[in-house]
């Protein structure tokens, strides 16, 4: 099964943007991601819409950071793309008749309800500014390699 980078792909964008002096266009970030740059305004749409980044058209326009980074959570940005559900396990042909069955999906559920509970509360409580900081962390120019980690 393939995983859904949504989210990944995103986080990796928005930290470009947030150590980038001026917009960044569909066509950089399209680039950086190996997509084209409709796949990027689709996906920066729902950032948009949230109010984490902004666009301006024209020369020199592009995509920047229209929010405090400190406000915004990873949970915050996988909602804003259209992430999946967290977990997407269970029966999909469900059948109602069969006490087996529902057993074993009243145990699922209760099980992923927890553990999802647990996940997006993480999620929540990781900002975009900590990111970054980790980042800046990773890049300091004294560290070794940092010029092949950090283009």
């Amino acid at each position: 099964m393939r995983n859904d980078s949504r989210l990944s792909r995103t986080l990796h964008v928005l930290l470009h943007m947030a150590r980038r002096d001026g917009p960044m266009t569909s066509e950089v970030i399209g680039q950086m991601l190996g997509t084209s740059p409709v796949v990027v305004r689709r996906t920066m749409a729902g950032l948009r819409e949230a109010g984490y980044v902004r666009s301006e058209k024209g020369h020199g326009g592009g995509w920047t950071i229209a929010a405090n980074l400190s406000d915004v959570s990873l949970l915050d940005v996988h909602r804003a793309v259209g992430g999946p559900r967290i977990f997407a396990i269970g029966s999909d042909h469900p059948n109602p008749d069969c006490a087996v069955e529902k057993a074993v999906n009243a145990a699922l559920e209760d099980t992923l309800r927890e553990a999802e509970a647990l996940l997006i509360a993480r999620l929540g409580a990781v900002s975009l500014a900590e990111l970054v900081r980790g980042f800046d962390v990773q890049c300091d120019p004294s560290g070794p390699a940092a010029a092949s980690r950090c283009g």
